[in-house]
């Protein structure tokens, strides 16, 4: 481990100092690599005097500095917090060293790349202040702004805190066992910084990340729909069946969300509008999983999904091959997205795909499983109105990624349609899919599904066409659109929620 400390204190002879000096000492017989910054010894203009810090120049010393950051693997900052915050030395050092370009990157507004990342670090501050109060009473302002405000806004975590106080008013021996303590610190860096439990979290937060759990509630309540209308068909209802059906649609749907994330690279790496509606997870634009790493993951999904297949086939109520078949066909279409011969997200028919695979084909798997019959019409109507809310959202999805999607030739159809048009088929969506369910419902054959609650949508749609109709008019069209995002989403829920609390 590359451990580099910086001692904080504008005095080199200070009780700071002696705690820099048993801290290395730890760490070197931990078998750390250790470098030291002492600032005081630094020469740098305190101040940042032009617009931007990453433009003034940039002194050796803090050249050097920079060049032990990108080396040390771990940070270690020794300082004394006055007024409840830290020394105006170790402020300019952290002006001056933690700009843009080096410590991050702003992406968009509201998203920044994390460059320092995926480095540690300790604080070790003393204080008169005692530590109840400190913490508890002022909220400890200065290891805050430190850990949070800048270490980990710069991708450094975890970052460990000690603090020591009363500094002024301890005895002799009281400061012996303190230094005695942040020497066992350093030397405990022989098992390393970070806990099980967080190199476990490491490893795993990133597939989380992959997976974007955020869209499967919609799936959920969809095939639960059909499943419940199956019941009520077939006056039974199989938990075991239910259950591993939906297990295996998830899988599915992960496995599908990773080819995606594999196949789309490229525009996901020129995206510079994404959002957690849009652009992927970028876990492999950023690295947090390898290309191999999440084929290879999708190729052992699949193996135990086509298990699971099989044994969802054998015990459902309906014939084996028309399950196993209604699976099978599923997955192709869903997988066609975005993989190769059919890449139907580029050709035009992404949309309408995403359309079909969360609308009709998790209804007909729910209402399959149960034993209900493909040829039968209720499910394919109960999909209508869920497939058309849906329509608008996956429409405007592709908006943030215009630019992006029109480099690398995926034909979404804000590509083939160009923002404005794209966002006019939006508006014809919500009004169709909301007209069309009060016919089916008024018809008699969705009343059962939706009952009167379902006028309530009108208001919703309503605002999401205001909210078109604002995009469409203004003349530059903004590259993030979170709010449509948000009202279109929450608008299909209308679709899903209320056949599934109905059918229940």
């Amino acid at each position: 481990m590359n451990v580099l400390v910086i001692l904080g204190h504008p005095r080199k002879d200070s009780y700071c100092g002696a705690l820099a000096k048993e801290y290395i000492r730890g760490a070197e017989e931990s078998g750390a690599k250790v470098e030291s910054l002492i600032l005081t010894d630094m020469q740098f203009d305190i101040n940042v005097v032009v617009p931007s810090p990453q433009h003034q120049y940039m002194e050796s010393d803090l050249i050097r500095a920079k060049e032990l950051i990108l080396w040390s693997d771990h940070l270690v900052f020794i300082y004394p917090t006055w007024w409840g915050n830290i020394p105006a030395l170790l402020k300019a050092f952290l002006d001056r060293i933690f700009i843009p370009g080096f410590a991050f990157r702003e992406l968009q507004f509201d998203t920044y790349d994390k460059l320092l990342s995926p480095r540690t670090a300790q604080i070790i501050t003393t204080m008169d202040t005692p530590l109840l109060i400190y913490r508890f009473l002022n909220a400890a302002p200065g290891t805050n702004a430190l850990a949070g405000s800048t270490l980990k806004f710069c991708g450094i975590s975890p970052v460990r805190t000690l603090h020591l106080s009363p500094i002024k008013h301890s005895s002799q021996e009281k400061k012996q066992q303190w230094l005695r303590k942040v020497y066992l610190k350093g030397k405990a860096l022989e098992s390393g910084v970070l806990t099980p439990w967080e190199k476990f979290k490491r490893k795993v937060n990133p597939w989380i990340k992959a997976i974007r759990l955020q869209f499967y509630p919609m799936t959920f309540f969809a095939y639960s729909a059909g499943a419940f209308a199956a019941s009520k068909f077939n006056q039974g209802f199989d938990v075991a069946v239910f259950l591993l059906g939906y297990l295996l649609l998830f899988l599915l749907e992960v496995i599908v969300v990773f080819n995606n994330e594999y196949h789309d690279k490229e525009t996901d790496k020129l995206n510079k509008s994404y959002s957690i509606f849009s652009g992927g997870s970028r876990v492999l634009v950023e690295g947090l999983i390898s290309d191999e790493s999440i084929h290879k993951a999708a190729k052992n999904l699949s193996l135990v999904s086509f298990v699971m297949a099989l044994v969802v086939a054998y015990l459902s109520a309906s014939p084996f091959l028309i399950t196993l078949s209604l699976i099978s066909v599923l997955f192709m279409l869903a997988i066609s997205y975005t993989a190769p011969p059919l890449k139907l997200s580029y050709n035009g028919l992404g949309e309408i795909t995403v359309g079909f695979t969360h609308s009709f084909a998790m209804i007909l798997s729910g209402f399959v499983f149960q034993g209900g019959g493909m040829g039968e019409g209720f499910p394919w109507l109960l999909g209508v109105p869920l497939f058309l809310s849906i329509l608008p959202a996956i429409i405007m999805a592709g908006i943030p990624d215009y630019f992006a999607d029109k480099q690398v030739g995926k034909g979404t159809l804000a590509v083939y349609m160009g923002k404005e048009r794209a966002a006019y088929l939006a508006v014809f969506f919500v009004f169709f899919s909301f007209f069309s369910t009060i016919i089916l419902k008024e018809s008699g054959y969705l009343n059962e599904a939706y009952g009167n609650v379902i006028y309530l949508a009108f208001i919703h749609a309503s605002l999401l066409v205001k909210m078109l109709c604002k995009f469409i008019r203004k003349e530059v069209k903004p590259e993030r659109i979170d709010g449509i995002m948000i009202v279109s989403l929450l608008y299909i829920m209308w679709f899903a929620m209320i056949p599934f609390t109905k059918l229940m």
